[in-house]
């Protein structure tokens, strides 16, 4: 029997990105650069013969999705269950101003230690809202079919290691996604789901 199978893609890149200013919530738009890795990756997922593209409802997962999803002849749909990280008072900031501001918090915020950042949402929260929607995506698709979800880098990490049971600390053992970067998972015969490959 053919697997299911889901798409994982981070957004391509905005001039936050380049700045190194962290994003959050905070509704930045894709750059040039963004726009033309959200272009080139369109026909790669497309390739995947997905039936469904979801996104997160930000507008530079949104930007990318539609790209996918154009080049895949698909509508895509918008979940807020697949936004970043809210990351309260550290959003806006650039990691030298944190730096400046806050050398303790920004070594953690740098490990991925995000509990206890002021106002932001914990990794627990953030694990169930996202495996939640990644269960969601699994359900709708019959065996053999592929369904794509675009998102962010740190949610993604987190979300995924929750979805496949794993501790959630080990998210802060997987490497930063780039840019388009992308993650496979598939489910066995058994009905677990495995890691195929990991920031394609």
């Amino acid at each position: 029997m053919n697997p299911r199978r889901i798409v994982l893609v981070r957004h391509g890149r905005t001039a936050w990105n380049a700045a190194h200013r962290i994003q959050g919530q905070l509704d930045t738009e894709l750059d040039e650069v963004g726009i033309e890795q959200a272009r080139a990756v369109a026909p790669l997922v497309a390739a995947l013969g997905p039936v469904s593209v979801w996104s997160s409802d930000l507008a530079r997962a949104r930007v990318t999705a539609e790209e996918i999803a154009k080049e895949a002849g698909l509508v895509p749909s918008y979940d807020e269950r697949l936004r970043e990280y809210s990351l309260g008072e550290f959003q806006g900031l650039t990691h030298a101003e944190l730096e400046a501001r806050d050398p303790d918090g920004f070594a953690r915020f740098r490990t991925g230690a995000w509990d206890g950042i002021p106002g932001a949402e914990s990794p627990l929260v953030v694990a169930e809202r996202f495996s939640a929607v990644l269960g969601d995506l699994a359900s709708a698709l019959e065996p053999g079919e592929c369904g794509v979800a675009v998102s962010h880098g740190a949610a993604t990490r987190t979300g995924l290691v929750h979805f496949l049971g794993w501790p959630l600390e080990h998210a802060r053992s997987l490497r930063a996604l780039g840019n388009c970067g992308r993650v496979l998972l598939e489910q066995r015969s058994s009905g677990e789901w495995a890691l195929a490959s990991y920031n394609v």
